[in-house]
């Protein structure tokens, strides 16, 4: 099978790239030279998306401009990239005859919906919630969902939206949680309710690939296994530690040995269900995983993980660190 990757320099191009090139034929398109670059260019310029499009079956999209970008980039190179090179990839694909489009989106789509009210109970999020982007880069991927949609119904073409939650081994964007929290220690605990291992956001792709005729049309959010069910949300706005201890009772032992601490506050929980069912995933690196790694002294993060590394966003640091907005 050909597959076109692009974003193949990325974090999750690169994984996709160094899981599927042995076994089809893979062409990885991105701006930037790599070992998993096939070719160097653009998916803004129809000449290059239609050149490399040729005999494609599957189409991997993940090039994006990310929510580090807000800073540093306009609005303008946002509607760029992540509206107009999808509708050049939907258009090629269309005329070439693709067979399945998979699109990486975010849970950044459902933006200001991901944080209650104060004294609301956590928001319980999944797939039948509205996105209310709160930044170009969430209005932007939300309108490259939407021409996803259009050319599914237009043209019938396969099309499923993976809207991935956190994967990426960078610091967080936020200061004050940096300052706060070890790196190790704040993805912990984020994969209770906003993480996923890459191995696991590989794994959702390949299912995908395999499901996409047969489905025809979807948006699935990709995040680890959350152990809550919507009976905890008020007592994880205002008591997250008691939540997790009553459902784990051994983390508190394993976070007093290397003096980490729960979050006292989580404001939403994703929800993977409809992906678990609809794709037969089965995301691995769950909490409970997670903790029997760090019971047993084993990496919490997988293989693939540790091997793609951290890549960063930007060509230079800045003033506050990796990222450049609050």
């Amino acid at each position: 099978m050909k597959i076109l990757i692009t974003g193949s320099a990325g974090h999750l191009g690169e994984a996709l790239v160094r899981t599927l090139h042995g076994e089809h034929e893979v062409i990885g398109l991105d701006l930037v030279h790599s070992p998993w670059t096939t070719v160097v260019g653009t998916i803004t310029d129809r000449a290059t998306v239609e050149r490399c499009m040729k005999g494609v079956e599957v189409v991997l999209h993940t090039a994006t401009l990310h929510k580090p970008h807000v800073a540093t980039h306009t609005r303008q190179q946002f509607v760029d990239t992540n509206i107009s090179g999808t509708l050049n990839l939907l258009e090629a694909a269309v005329a070439n005859g693709v067979r399945s489009f998979i699109f990486t989106s975010t849970t950044s789509t459902f933006g200001r919906a991901l944080t209650p009210a104060p004294g609301e109970p956590a928001a319980w999020i999944t797939e039948a919630g509205s996105p209310v982007p709160k930044n170009i880069y969430g209005t932007s991927k939300t309108a490259a969902e939407d021409l996803c949609e259009l050319f599914h119904q237009d043209h019938g073409l396969a099309c499923l939206i993976l809207r991935t939650a956190r994967f990426f081994p960078e610091a967080d964007d936020n200061r004050a949680v940096r300052q706060t929290y070890g790196d190790d220690n704040m993805k912990v605990n984020e994969y209770l309710y906003r993480r996923v291992d890459i191995e696991d956001v590989v794994a959702a792709h390949l299912c995908a690939m395999k499901h996409a005729p047969v489905l025809g049309f979807g948006r699935y959010i990709i995040s680890a296994t959350t152990p809550f069910t919507p009976d905890d949300l008020s007592e994880l706005r205002s008591d997250a530690p008691s939540v997790v201890k009553r459902l784990f009772p051994a983390f508190a032992a394993q976070y007093a040995r290397r003096n980490w601490q729960m979050f006292p506050s989580i404001d939403r929980v994703y929800v993977n269900e409809k992906a678990r069912l609809d794709l037969d995933w089965q995301p691995r690196y769950n909490f409970d995983y997670i903790l029997n790694q760090l019971q047993t002294g084993h990496p919490f993060r997988s293989a693939l993980a540790a091997t793609v590394g951290a890549k960063g966003y930007h060509a230079g640091e800045f003033a506050d660190g990796l990222y450049p907005i609050a």
